[in-house]
């Protein structure tokens, strides 16, 4: 499938959303950022700077693979880095708002009319 293309951020967003539609996805998405802030805020608390890498190890280390194994698709990162940082974001914003059924809309709604087929990264 061939590379999808953004002009904007808010076009991007529903796509971004769209490549995490399934709850289980999210979720882990969801721990691994948590997981690995809480232990990079450890270590800088502690004066351990190496800690710094368990935020991007952990988030990426548990996000990529439920891409792969539940998603069955690639991680927007590859395609769109710098967008797909600020949609995580907004997504585990949007979370821990209690909000995650807005999230499954989003993405049936951008499915819907886009086919399974544009699910590829």
């Amino acid at each position: 499938m061939s590379q999808q293309t953004f002009d904007t951020y808010e076009e991007f967003w529903p796509y971004y959303v769209a490549m995490h539609s399934r709850a289980a996805t999210r979720w882990v998405h969801l721990t691994g950022t948590l997981t690995g802030l809480a232990l990079t805020a450890y270590g800088l608390a502690r004066g351990r700077k190496r800690y710094l890498a368990a935020l991007p190890l952990i988030g990426y280390g548990t996000a990529w693979p439920a891409h792969f194994l539940i998603e069955k698709n690639n991680p927007a990162t590859f395609g769109h880095p710098v967008w797909s940082l600020r949609g995580d974001a907004q997504m585990i914003r949007t979370m821990l708002a209690g909000r995650d059924a807005e999230l499954a809309e989003t993405a049936a709604k951008w499915l819907a009319e886009h086919g399974e087929a544009s699910k590829g990264g």
